[in-house]
């Protein structure tokens, strides 16, 4: 009987790391909105561009680090949150942190998040709502921004809207490449409206 109970207890470890491996949950994923920064020619050059861009103002239900899906068809209201697949911070944060740098980098501007500026130096103030970011698995990623810009030392200010849809491929990880890229194009579209601002042109605004 005593050799009966040593072997049972004796098998007690192993048969507790297989049960622990079995049960062992997937690693948790973590997915960035900023783009790789890409050599290119600024939109402005000349004295220094500074750009001020407030908290990002986004639904409710997006607010929040877990990537929120939705199955393709549209056959159903149903979203899946996936906790293990998680943006780098909170929606609102890791969109505010693309935009403001994809912006600059497009602009060959300042981001004031980033650096100071003199109390003389006039800036652009970019104010962002997000009116749809839909993510919808191994379909595309729907978007759609608004935003207004105003110098700091004018009281005049120009509004915009902006719209578009990214194709993706099967997986979550096509799925945030896809968020990723119509982020990058939602900056490019700002930087834009912004470069014919400050040049006093007609600004490129329209609604898609």
């Amino acid at each position: 009987m005593k050799r009966t109970s040593a072997r049972f207890l004796a098998a007690l470890p192993l048969a507790a790391a297989l049960l622990g491996a079995g049960c062992a949950s997937a690693p948790d994923r973590y997915y960035t909105l900023a783009a790789p920064s890409e050599a290119a020619a600024p939109l402005l050059t000349g004295a220094p561009v500074f750009i001020e861009l407030a908290p990002v103002a986004v639904p409710e239900r997006l607010a929040r680090p877990q990537m929120l899906v939705q199955q393709p068809g549209g056959r159903s209201a149903e979203v899946a949150l996936l906790e293990q697949h998680r943006w780098s911070s909170s929606f609102e944060n890791e969109l505010r942190d693309a935009l403001a740098s994809g912006v600059a980098s497009r602009l060959g501007a300042i981001d004031l998040t980033k650096g100071g500026r003199q109390p003389t130096q006039p800036a652009w103030r970019i104010a962002v709502q997000v009116r749809q970011f839909d993510a919808i698995e191994n379909t595309r990623v729907d978007a759609a921004f608004s935003w207004t810009v105003r110098r700091s030392d004018a009281e005049r200010s120009a509004t915009c809207q902006w719209s578009a849809s990214e194709p993706v491929g099967s997986g979550i990880d096509a799925l945030a490449q896809g968020a990723q890229r119509i982020t990058a194009k939602a900056a490019d579209a700002i930087a834009r409206h912004l470069s014919a601002l400050q040049a006093d042109a007609a600004a490129p605004c329209r609604t898609l």
